[in-house]
């Protein structure tokens, strides 16, 4: 008994010693937001505080005769990919839903970042009836050029799906983001609430009446970018999760029974979302006290088992500095969406006094707290490299980002355009990006901590929204002043 004790005390020294750091995570907070307006398509407004951006993509969905201007590009390139879009939707609306007292100033701000988003996934959802447009621009054309999002020349070709050439996940996904955001403003925007959930209804019955995966149908327009690689049946559970919560209709949980038991995994991602939809779908079990969702509850706490370290379960591994490691490509996306969930289980935990156990270890709230704090301080500069891997925060972070807009002279500097190829001496330069995307969380360091800071080295230099959406809940926990 005494070597047990003592195994789980060296854990706790080896990857949790840095958790009596505390970066500035109100600025942390509010800088994770203002990234989301280096990121948008669209006529931008005149409040726009990252001025080196100017409106691009006004054109979008004219080839199609339709209007998809707005929203986001997903990355560096200038595509808009609406899975991996509404994903980050959800991300932040369940940020809202789950922090909204505790983001403080910033929900206002939320709420813009959400209302950028979900104002173009309706109009891909109700422009033609029968169709749910799924994303614009030629991913291929695209990242055969360096070129800001200003001077786009390459094909904004327009991609949908349909009931003879279907896509359940991204269908779902969509679904799922207008769900949560009809939440979001339901008592601040009414009317606009009622149509998100109208338009969510209809998006997620597409999804269940005709399946397949997205990819199928469009596959080397998304493959290898967003490919569904985990199928669909992630998606319709978690749509219908949202959907359920929204509505609190028992057809949705009668669908997600209907599925039978979904996977276990150990990950978390715009494209696995199992694990968030047994936390989301705990909810119920832990707080309303509702048996029918106990099976999801267990599956919640199976998938915290193994990502905790010193679980006997646990098939998650740590850097020596502490980082969750999952995937060399981009792991921080990972980690961000990872950490969401832990932090937002131990909210539930606490609020209920529950605990539960990883084989002889019983788990408390705080043992989630904990490992969520280690994980955003360590993205916050408490790591070996002492490197924030936010942009703009701290003195010490990565210059060379892997991002087009962020590498070029903007049209304020220089109002010609480079061209497709002109671009590319920005990418190849050791010089910094000339423009701070402020907020932006990029790809990360590798399993030794290291990090080159090279703009060609994307796996690890290049930003996305879903880093940062899934990032913004813990930020606003711990910002509030929660602490282990």
């Amino acid at each position: 008994m005494a070597s047990y004790f003592f195994f789980v005390f060296i854990l706790s020294v080896i990857l949790l010693k840095d958790t009596n750091a505390n970066p500035n995570y109100r600025e942390a907070l509010s800088k994770s937001l203002l990234f989301f307006q280096g990121q948008r398509s669209g006529r931008l407004p005149g409040d726009q505080k990252l001025s080196w951006r100017s409106s691009s993509g006004l054109s979008d969905g004219s080839s199609a005769h339709v209007d998809l201007t707005g929203g986001y590009y997903d990355a560096g390139d200038n595509v808009k990919f609406n899975f991996p879009m509404a994903f980050t939707t959800t991300m932040l609306s369940w940020s809202s839903l789950e922090y909204g007292k505790k983001l403080g100033p910033e929900l206002q701000n939320t709420h813009v970042a959400i209302r950028w988003a979900t104002d173009y996934l309706l109009k891909c959802a109700r422009a033609t009836p029968g169709k749910l447009y799924v994303g614009v621009g030629d991913p291929n054309g695209d990242h055969k050029c360096w070129e800001r999002p200003e001077d786009m020349d390459t094909p904004r070709t327009v991609y949908s799906v349909s009931p003879s050439n279907p896509g359940s996940d991204v269908a779902a996904e969509t679904a799922a983001a207008l769900a949560a955001s009809s939440m979001v403003f339901r008592k601040v925007d009414p009317k606009y609430s009622r149509l998100l959930l109208a338009t969510a209804k209809q998006v997620m019955q597409f999804a269940i009446q005709y399946r397949a995966a997205y990819s199928d149908s469009l596959s080397y327009s998304v493959c290898p970018f967003y490919c569904s690689y985990s199928g669909y049946k992630d998606e319709l559970i978690w749509g219908a999760a949202w959907l359920h919560r929204a509505t609190n209709n028992p057809y949705y949980t009668n669908f997600i029974k209907s599925l039978g038991s979904g996977d276990q995994p150990d990950i978390f991602s715009w494209d696995n979302k199992y694990a968030g939809a047994y936390v989301l779908l705990s909810r119920r079990a832990l707080l309303n006290k509702d048996n029918n969702f106990e099976p999801y509850k267990q599956a919640a706490e199976n998938f915290i088992c193994k990502i905790l370290p010193y679980s006997p379960s646990s098939s998650t591994k740590y850097t020596q500095g502490g980082l969750m490691y999952k995937l060399p490509q981009s792991n921080l996306q990972y980690v961000t969406s990872i950490t969401f969930l832990l932090t937002t289980y131990a909210k539930y935990m606490k609020s209920t006094k529950h605990t539960f156990n990883c084989g002889n270890f019983i788990i408390v709230p705080n043992d989630l707290i904990k490992l969520s704090k280690q994980q955003v301080d360590y993205i916050l500069g408490v790591n070996p490299m002492k490197m924030s891997y936010m942009v703009g925060f701290s003195s010490n972070f990565p210059k060379r980002i892997h991002h087009r807009g962020s590498s070029l002279p903007s049209k304020a500097v220089r109002s010609n355009s480079l061209g497709c190829n002109g671009g590319f001496q920005s990418l190849r330069t050791q010089n910094p990006n000339p423009n701070i995307l402020t907020g932006a969380i990029v790809g990360g360091p590798n399993q030794n901590d290291e990090y080159p800071d090279r703009r060609d080295d994307y796996t690890r230099s290049e930003p996305a929204t879903y880093i940062n959406a899934a990032f913004v809940g813990p930020l606003a926990y711990f910002a509030a002043g929660q602490s282990p």
